[in-house]
């Protein structure tokens, strides 16, 4: 694979579809030069890997704390607040079983159904601001104006911190825990990081504090009186490992996909027509922008045995990284991988929220959001188009992707005489 560029290159990250084309051409698994880790792009490859637990380890807890997880000055900062713990991205069966258990409690399809009304109340205010904005041609940034605040939003009401906090301060410490994730960050940055997750750890303590003292309708009160199975109640320390795994999924692979959706629609306007004639068609709409913009474009495995992956042989101690992007764009499952299709039949086989007992558990909330925001989106905006002279730009970063800004010019629907 050295003709290739390298999977890690910015330059690759900003623009994989080429590279995934070209891998999945040449080589679908393969070990990445120059690095202890395997590539596994391959569809079917991956849907192998992360089925087996036995052999392949999400205990990854210390590369995904960051690259300068051992700066004495970093460690200095984050021992002012609570140890890391390894609960659900980061744990293997049976601890990770426990707390899957506990979760699933406070995540049911019941609470989503619940909260569809608050989230379509919180997408119209936001579109009818933005669209007030965008009035006589002038271009709004749909990141900063929608894609943002809606997912973070409704995440920060289910975590307890709608009455605490604004939308900026919950944003800032999901993009802490973005940024150290993606381990492309300088020392300065990372020590902001730090002060962030503690401020964070010490918000939510007191939150903690309050639900345990009495409980209320929301998910933090469900997670901290979660009993399941005669399974030990989660501790402090716990419950925030949750909540700012929850805090980053439930607002940034969301946003994302509302950017990238809506570029996607920009761009195709003959899948817009579509869509706009047949409203039915939006939650698989909604499922192939998630297959093409993949937000979480991979995540790590450690390979606890020597074993092969596709024909391909990988030792013990090393890392695969499960690329999920690559995979929903393998054309031996998605034909004609790279184009939009609002009516792909398979399209929600994508991997999107991985697969197996490590699947994303807020995957249904953010269908949920994902649906509710196109169904008024394309109710409430008429023409839309990138504003011009827009300069689109990826955020740097190995594991999750998405657009900076999304500057465009959005006309109000007009409504039927």
């Amino acid at each position: 694979m050295s003709a290739l560029p390298h999977p890690f290159a910015p330059e690759t990250l900003s623009n994989p579809a080429p590279f995934y084309a070209a891998v999945h051409a040449h080589a679908p698994v393969f070990p990445v030069e120059g690095m202890p880790v395997t590539y596994v792009a391959g569809y079917d490859a991956l849907v192998d890997v992360l089925g087996r637990v036995e052999d392949f380890s999400n205990d990854f807890g210390t590369i995904l704390s960051g690259k300068r997880n051992a700066d004495p000055d970093v460690k200095a900062i984050l021992d002012t607040g609570w140890p890391a713990v390894d609960t659900l991205l980061t744990a293997d069966p049976p601890v990770h079983t426990r707390f899957r258990k506990l979760v699933n409690l406070a995540f049911s399809m019941k609470r989503v159904d619940a909260i569809e009304a608050d989230i379509r109340a919180i997408a119209v205010r936001l579109l009818e601001a933005m669209l007030d904005k965008a009035a006589g041609g002038r271009a709004v940034d749909f990141v900063a104006e929608f894609a943002v605040p809606l997912p973070v939003a409704v995440i920060a009401s289910q975590i307890g911190m709608d009455a605490t906090t604004d939308v900026a301060t919950v944003k800032r410490w999901s993009d802490a825990f973005v940024d150290r994730l993606g381990q492309m960050i300088p020392k300065a940055r990372e020590l902001e990081c730090a002060r962030e997750v503690v401020e964070f750890q010490h918000h939510a303590k007191a939150l903690i504090d309050a639900r345990r003292a009495r409980p209320t309708d929301d998910l933090l009160s469900d997670l901290v009186h979660a009993s399941v199975d005669g399974e030990k109640p989660l501790d402090d320390a716990e419950i925030m490992s949750i909540l700012q795994q929850l805090m980053v999924a439930g607002n940034e692979t969301t946003t994302s996909t509302l950017a990238g959706g809506l570029l996607l629609l920009i761009e195709n306007p003959a899948e817009l027509l579509k869509v706009r004639a047949d409203r039915s068609l939006i939650p698989n709409m909604v499922e192939e922008m998630l297959r093409l913009e993949s937000p979480t474009s991979g995540l790590w495995r450690m390979v606890k045995r020597d074993t092969e992956v596709a024909g391909v042989p990988v030792r013990a101690g090393t890392m695969l990284m499960a690329r999920f992007a690559a995979a929903n764009r393998d054309p031996t499952r998605f034909p004609d991988p790279d184009r939009f299709d609002v009516t792909r039949p398979n399209a929600r086989s994508h991997l999107a929220f991985g697969r197996g007992i490590h699947m994303c558990v807020g995957n249904m909330l953010s269908r949920k959001e994902l649906v509710v925001a196109f169904q008024e989106i394309l109710d409430r905006v008429g023409e839309m188009a990138l504003a011009p002279g827009a300069v689109l730009e990826w955020k740097p970063n190995m594991l999750l992707r998405g657009l900076s800004a999304l500057p465009v010019c959005l006309e109000r629907a007009r409504v039927p005489a």
